[in-house]
């Protein structure tokens, strides 16, 4: 495969990650579906329809909700939300919509990644049609900023202990920093040819990790480094996450369907887990130091026991598993499979097994 043609088949990966292509409907009050059991070892699965478009999760600790994000279509863009549901029963407690940005197309600026600032009581999404992020308020939902100029942001993360979130600029190369007290711009960094997707940021040292998924590789930003360093990853690695002491990476490698162990002392990937087929979202248990890997393109959810290099459990989910993140003792999953009774997609919550 030419260099061309890998870059292409990358990009037009992302595109399947990004861009929503069905209808929204109307958002239905979610009914949890009795528990469906794991494969394997005693974890299980609840789920229930949301909205049409799901994209990212992310929960919050402070206030005890699960915070989701869909948009449907290209654009103009006209029908997207930022979400509030409730972990326990699934059922959406708020929609909260974006701004309007063209009141002559009606396009709205519209969320796809998301995630928590509990400090601050903010959550922050990532406009990726319009190169910005926005911030909006936990407590009533109001929107609060927009952050321009972070090209086809895709992720963003926050780090509390260093007030500071950090959004990924896919389309030019850049990691940008904002202060989450004022909302400002901090940091910007930039690697030329890089495409930087996934995030994770190590809130002890207040480096950020990020993925390059047309390099190969993880790019890592230091507030002291003066360049970024590289670690090796699998191949085609979309979502990164990080070890309980923030000396292991995980990845997911979209293109190789496995998910890549990266030791970040020695600077070597140590393991490569088969887990599915367009493995695209990961994320750590902290509790047993288990991995679960979303394979969108397999249709399922994969439990990796990072330590001796094999999946431990095999979760059934809807199709085209599209983002998970784990809290406490369970982890929350969003789909794209529009098989909810009026063509919804779905959150499914996992209980988590030992």
């Amino acid at each position: 495969m030419t260099t061309l043609t890998c870059r292409i088949r990358r990009t037009a990966a992302v595109a399947v990650a990004l861009a929503a292509g069905s209808t929204l409907t109307q958002t239905a009050t979610a009914t949890a579906a009795p528990a469906q059991p794991a494969h394997h070892r005693g974890s299980h699965v609840t789920s229930a329809p949301l909205t049409s478009g799901l994209y990212q999760s992310a929960y919050s600790e402070r206030n005890h909700v699960l915070w989701t994000t869909s948009a449907v279509g290209r654009p103009p863009v006209t029908e997207s939300a930022l979400l509030k549901v409730d972990p326990r029963t699934l059922k959406v407690k708020d929609s909260l919509q974006p701004p309007v940005t063209d009141p002559a197309t009606g396009a709205v600026e519209a969320v796809y990644g998301v995630a928590v600032d509990d400090e601050h009581n903010t959550v922050w999404a990532t406009n990726t049609r319009d190169n910005s992020v926005a911030v909006y308020s936990q407590r009533d939902g109001k929107h609060l900023a927009t952050l321009e100029g972070v090209e086809h942001a895709r992720e963003v993360v926050v780090d509390e202990r260093h007030n500071t979130a950090w959004a990924s600029g896919f389309g030019d190369g850049t990691l940008v920093a904002f202060d989450t007290r004022t909302h400002k711009e901090t940091k910007r960094v930039t690697v030329e040819g890089s495409s930087p997707a996934g995030l994770a940021v190590n809130e002890r040292t207040g480096t950020v990790y990020a993925t390059d998924l047309e390099g190969d590789r993880i790019l890592a930003v230091s507030p002291h480094a003066k360049e970024p360093t590289t670690f090796p990853a699998g191949d085609g690695p979309i979502s990164v996450a990080l070890s309980r002491d923030g000396r292991t990476a995980y990845t997911a490698d979209q293109e190789a369907g496995t998910v890549s162990v990266v030791d970040l002392r020695k600077g070597e990937v140590t393991r490569s887990v088969p887990t599915g087929e367009g493995t695209l979202s990961v994320a750590t248990d902290p509790r047993s130091g288990r991995v679960l890997a979303a394979n969108r393109t397999a249709g399922d959810v994969s439990v990796v026991d990072p330590r001796r290099g094999t999946v431990v459990e095999t979760l059934a989910t809807g199709a085209n598993p599209n983002h998970v993140t784990v809290s406490g003792s369970a982890a929350y999953v969003v789909d794209k499979s529009g098989s909810g009774p009026a063509g919804e997609d779905q959150v499914h919550r996992v209980r988590l097994g030992r």
